[in-house]
């Protein structure tokens, strides 16, 4: 009794976890396909939006700044009945037959990361010197090469961009579960996983995806950390 019962699930957890347990490793397959593909699309539309955001000035500008600020509060689940609503039977997309699919989860988490990533994004490279770009352009740079010279100087803000897109997708549960279904072997994820097996009382299975979804989580933001280190040391060598 007592803590027995976390030293039996981590026990039981890990033992899945070695032995391969097929269900086990289908589920941690569908979180990585269906977070993986939503963060690259998020990226993708993010940091460009963010970099037009931070550094130019256009009627709208504010209006733009104010819809990724205001959708980084934005609740998940809120966002799962809006997508659930518009590909139902009878939203405007309901032909598309998506709803209950991984289609319909990716839609869904890039929703959810998109504002964070372009916030960040737009936070990071407003903070840039603006002399620092003048002074490209006197020296001759084109348009291209000074909006890469700003966003190589604001890459510690749009790493840290890319940590709180994906960490934002790969936790989530509300919204995967209202347009995903949590069907097994297809659109269950580690989350939703989760908290059905805890329901169950399955708490081996339950902190076996656990600790798996912390290790993903951690090794992203290990990587980041150390290009983010890495950069300092070039910067302290120059």
């Amino acid at each position: 009794m007592g803590w027995s019962i976390y030293i039996d699930a981590l026990t039981e957890g890990i033992e899945l976890l070695a032995s391969g347990a097929v269900d086990v490793w289908v589920i941690i397959e569908a979180s990585m396909a269906v977070s993986g593909t939503a963060a690259l699309i998020a990226l993708g539309a993010g940091v460009p939006l963010g970099v037009l955001l931070g550094i130019r000035r256009f009627a709208g500008r504010r209006f733009g700044l104010l819809i990724a600020n205001t959708g980084m509060g934005l609740p998940p689940v809120a966002v799962g009945l809006i997508v659930a609503m518009g590909l139902s039977r009878r939203g405007p997309f309901g032909g598309l037959s998506m709803l209950y699919t991984r289609d319909a989860m990716v839609v869904a988490q890039v929703l959810i990361a998109l504002p964070l990533v372009v916030a960040f994004t737009a936070a990071s490279v407003a903070a840039v010197p603006r002399q620092l770009r003048l002074q490209a352009r006197s020296l001759g740079a084109s348009r291209f090469h000074e909006v890469l010279l700003v966003v190589r100087e604001a890459r510690m803000g749009v790493a840290a961009a890319v940590a709180a897109g994906f960490g934002a997708i790969i936790s989530e549960v509300g919204a995967v579960q209202m347009v995903g279904g949590n069907i097994a072997g297809d659109t269950r994820v580690m989350t939703t996983a989760i908290v059905q097996y805890t329901r169950m009382g399955r708490y081996g299975q339950a902190l076996s995806l656990a600790l798996m979804l912390l290790g993903m989580i951690a090794i992203v933001n290990a990587v980041l950390v150390i290009g983010q280190t890495s950069a300092e040391r070039y910067e302290g060598h120059r």
